[in-house]
């Protein structure tokens, strides 16, 4: 799990063994959510448009757009509104402005209240719409604050005395005509000029004549987000963590998997896998209230080991115990007694033991070997010394040990004066529902096992 890709199948795996767990997360991710949303008031928006005549270009808009929302506007509708306790930079972080098509500045306000959301954004675009005007009055200079009339009056003067010029000047080269064509083409400049100052003029009121386009509508809900947005945020976000947790976790994981990892840690063969009816997982004994919980939540059993397959008839079983036998009958060159070593807290592990010593003692065969069963811990392993046996036999299930731990229990049996003759995997399979008259039960197998459970002693 460590080296391979996170797939779909692997999210699919999570939510399946983990739904209990997934759901209690989400639950209260929800209930943070929702305090959340009681620390937060609900906001309402409203929004007023404010209409631009004339043509502007994208940064003119811009410009609009941040005088909008400039300390000198909020302020003037602060003090318009007399909001107790609310000043001008309390407002300016609730109100925004956008242009948006066709010259229009949106204009927003955030109150926690609908009437007082629509009355921001009302006053805003009203002291908005000021500011611009007294702005462009300002900018005018003084021919163009004579007005638009003043200019019209001068250019048809200026157009008659063209017109009484013209009929009058001479085509000859006289010092008369010359003079007259050169005062007509100064009075044709400074009429230019006027039409030119006259449209500047048009164009800067026009500019200067923003409209709020009504009031602002007063809102129907609140602005996000929302309290029902807060909850289903909580919620998705405690359980998406719950599964980059698992994720990280099972990429971490460094326990062996395949055979070849697990041969090469423990320095010895493998002699074959066998099966043994289960669940798919070892859930703990005892009814603390920790494991209480743990069932209840579902983490009692692993998530990232593979669904167990089903398992074959009763006598395909036994002859996986018997392939088993013989094989370590041909590695041994004389019959001896040998140690059946488990991993405390293997529990397939040692009911797998437990069914291979019931088949070695019920199939007599020349040359067999006796087995007993030990349990080792992995954290501080102890093998008993040799005494009549002379060898161990490893016996494990895949993806619950480390390279670590592995080579630990192999370095045990060293320091006992045994030699690792061989490797058993014990598979978790469905069992099922019938049975074979002539199979001893579990129980009959474990009773043939030995006795005990404590590490370093005969199971």
């Amino acid at each position: 799990m460590s080296d391979d890709t996170i797939r779909l199948v692997t999210i699919g795996r999570i939510l399946r063994c983990r739904w209990r767990l997934l759901t209690v997360l989400a639950l209260v991710g929800a209930l943070t959510g929702y305090g959340t949303s009681v620390l937060f008031p609900p906001r309402y928006t409203a929004t007023a448009s404010v209409l631009l005549p004339g043509a502007w270009e994208e940064r003119e808009l811009l410009t609009q757009v941040e005088i909008a929302t400039s300390s000198a506007v909020v302020d003037r509708a602060a003090a318009t509104l007399r909001w107790s306790g609310v000043s001008g930079r309390a407002l300016r972080e609730r109100v925004s402005a956008a242009p948006t098509d066709g010259n229009i500045i949106k204009v927003s306000g955030t109150a926690e209240s609908p009437r007082r959301a629509q009355q921001l954004a009302d006053r805003v675009a009203q002291q908005f719409v000021a500011f611009a005007a007294r702005i462009a009055g300002d900018g005018t200079d003084a021919a163009a604050a004579t007005g638009p009339e003043a200019l019209r009056r001068k250019v048809l003067e200026t157009s008659r005395r063209i017109s009484d010029l013209a009929g009058a000047a001479d085509r000859g080269q006289t010092v008369e005509s010359v003079q007259a064509r050169t005062s007509l083409a100064r009075l044709r400049t400074a009429l230019e000029e006027a039409m030119k100052k006259l449209d500047e003029a048009d164009l800067a009121r026009n500019k200067a004549d923003m409209v709020v386009m009504g009031p602002a509508a007063r809102p129907t809900g609140e602005a996000p987000p929302t309290r029902i947005q807060l909850i289903g945020a909580g919620a998705l976000l405690f359980v998406l963590v719950a599964v980059i947790a698992h994720l990280a976790t099972a990429r971490a994981n460094r326990r062996l998997r395949t055979e070849t990892e697990i041969a090469a840690a423990l320095g010895s063969t493998l002699l074959g896998s066998v099966d043994v009816p289960g669940d798919g997982g070892t859930r703990p004994e005892g009814g603390g209230p920790r494991v209480r919980v743990r069932r209840l939540l579902g983490t009692d059993t692993r998530w990232d080991l593979p669904a167990p397959r089903t398992s074959g008839d009763e006598d395909s079983a036994r002859i996986r115990y018997r392939r088993v036998c013989a094989r370590l009958r041909e590695r041994l060159p004389a019959p001896r007694e040998l140690l059946v070593v488990v991993p405390d807290g293997d529990e397939t592990a040692r009911r797998a033991a437990g069914q291979l010593v019931a088949e070695a003692a019920n199939t007599p065969a020349p040359g067999a070997s006796q087995l007993r069963v030990v349990a080792v811990s992995v954290t501080q392993p102890m093998v008993p010394d040799r005494d009549t046996e002379s060898g161990a036999l490893v016996v494990l299930s895949a993806g619950n040990w480390t390279a670590g731990e592995l080579g630990a229990i192999a370095e045990a049996c060293v320091d006992g004066g045994h030699e690792v003759i061989g490797i058993v995997l014990a598979d978790t399979v469905r069992a099922r529902r019938t049975r074979s008259a002539d199979h001893p039960p579990d129980s009959a197998a474990l009773a043939l096992a030995g006795r005990g459970h404590t590490t370093g002693e005969s199971m």
